[in-house]
Order: C-alpha cells, then structure tokens, then sequence
C-alpha cells in the first residue's frame, strides 16, 4: 500500500470541467489531443503512472485558466489504442492533492505543477465505511432522483455495493455541476460525502417540483 511518502512531488495536470476522480474509484477517459498524448507518453514511462485530475475555476470571460486548490491523483491502470492513434484509458483514485507551484509553461505540452499529500492519509488507507448511512432511505431518495432526472440503473448491483463503492459511484456519475462535484471531491470523509450528495439530490428533487425531504 502506498504511502504519502512514496508519491512525487510534481505530477502530471490533466484539467477538465466536470470530471470527478475520488480516491479507489475508476475514471475512464478519452485521449485524443497532442498535448494530453504526450503527457500519456510520459505517464506511461513514469515509475507510478500518475496523472492529476483537477477542474479549472470558474472565472469571468476571458478571465484566464486558474484551477481549484484540490484535485486527484489517479494511476494509469488500463489503456487501449484505437486505429487512429487515440486512447481510451482508465484510471484509478490514488490520493488528493492540494495544487502547489506550477512547472514553467514551455517546459512540457501540457500542465505539471508540485503538489502536496498532506492531509489526504486517509486516501491511502483501506476503503471506507459509512455506519450512519440508512440505506432504505437513501436508496428511496435515489429512485426518486433518477426518475427526476431520466436516469436508469442496475438497482440490484447499486443495493449489493459497499458503502464507499455506493457513495463515491454515485458522487461520479450523477449528473451535477462542475462546482457540486468540487464539494464531493474536496468532502473530508465517506460521510460527508454523502451528506453532500443528498443535499444535492434534495436540491435536484425541489427545482424538478418533487418535494425532498431532507435526510441526513
């Protein structure tokens, strides 16, 4: 099991809005741009096959490329070629990551910048558990989110996963804003996290019409 220790000091950026990483969790990804073929090049020749995902900063038009504070490190764990020279590739959750310095523009085709572990220990321990989740409620309030937003799923695999695989799952693929997905990201522990992402749902439920009830 790695260790903070054991992580770089600088790594690969990878910004892409709304696009949510959590530590354990598989992110698959479409790599076609010059610059992000290059950076895979080089992840690929590295010794952990890290690449960071971060999401830039809203900011006025015009107003430049400034990305979050926080974003995830994921390593490079299955990738394929299609015949025109892009890649599909997956990567699974490694540890967050507090953005540091960036590498000078001009040194590599797409963004590098130091980064720090600390505070993120947790990331590189076993999976989490979450002992107040009720699970009837919440997989109530889950049905009622997806018929809200017209979204199907295997319900039988969704009732049968841990909580961790659950939370963070559902945190990735339900359809909120790059900003929503910020606050599940940057949430300190499982269950946080799901309290984030009921709040979220209520919220969807009440703008749809539906009345949410709030469970915490």
């Amino acid at each position: 099991m790695l260790k903070a220790t054991d992580l770089p000091d600088a790594i690969a950026l990878f910004p892409l809005p709304g696009a949510l990483l959590l530590p354990r969790a598989k992110l698959p990804l479409h790599i076609f741009e010059p610059r992000y073929l290059s950076m895979l090049e080089d992840c690929m020749a590295s010794r952990l096959r890290l690449i960071g995902m971060i999401q830039p900063r809203p900011t006025p038009a015009g107003g430049g490329d400034r990305l979050h504070a926080i974003g995830c490190a994921g390593r490079l764990t299955a990738f394929s070629e299609t015949e025109d020279g892009r890649y599909m590739i997956t990567l699974t959750g490694v540890s967050r990551f507090r953005l540091g310095e960036e590498v000078l523009p001009g040194t590599f085709p797409y963004r590098r910048a130091k980064v720090q572990w600390d505070g993120f220990q947790r990331d590189l321990g076993p999976a989490e558990s979450d002992p107040l989740l009720d699970r009837e409620a919440f997989m109530d309030l889950l049905g009622r989110y997806f018929a809200a937003v017209s979204l199907s799923t295997e319900w039988s695999s969704l009732k049968g996963a841990d909580d961790e695989l659950l939370v963070n799952a559902l945190s990735m693929l339900c359809p909120f804003q790059p900003e929503e997905r910020q606050a599940l990201l940057e949430a300190p522990s499982l269950a946080t996290r799901r309290e984030t992402l009921v709040t979220l749902m209520e919220f969807a439920l009440r703008a749809s019409g539906e009345n949410g009830e709030l469970m915490q």
